[in-house]
């Protein structure tokens, strides 16, 4: 089930990121899972400033519509829009190069120097690497390599 969910992800993302851009708003994940209650569909939206549950709801019935539309679910689900928090994930380019000074937890798939988490204050993002100050130095880290990213505040 876990290959139908990341089909399920990619498609949902395609349909629905010009709907939250065009209200203002930025896609920043989905995510697809079966808990013990069924199946859910969480999708997390951002703004400069932030976002209000107004605007958490009206996105979710702008995209409980169009997923209604396009047919997208094979199954009963339940849809959660919701601000990406404090630490939200980071995962393009655009993303880290909007971050640039914040500090960052990061772990990467293959180990650099024995080690696959960092923590330390993104200084700079190349067209496919950034730099972290790790305490006493730097760590170039490629994108392709990095599982996971969070801004850590």
């Amino acid at each position: 089930m876990a290959g139908l969910a990341e089909k399920i992800v990619a498609r949902v993302e395609a349909i629905i990121r010009d709907t939250v851009e065009h209200e203002g708003m930025e896609l920043v994940d989905v995510a697809y899972h079966r808990e013990p209650y069924g199946w859910v569909l969480r999708v997390f939206i951002d703004r400069q400033g932030g976002v209000t549950v107004d605007d958490c709801s009206f996105i979710s019935s702008q995209l409980g519509d169009i997923l209604d539309v396009q047919d997208v679910m094979t199954h009963r689900y339940r849809l959660e829009v919701s601000s990406p928090g404090l630490n939200r994930p980071l995962k393009t380019e655009k993303d880290f190069q909007r971050f640039i000074g914040e500090n960052l937890r990061v772990t990467i798939h293959a180990p650099l120097d024995g080690r696959t988490k960092f923590k330390g204050t993104l200084k700079r993002v190349d067209t496919d690497m950034i730099c972290l100050d790790v305490t006493d130095h730097e760590v170039n880290l490629h994108l392709e390599n990095i599982k996971k990213a969070r801004l850590d505040r």
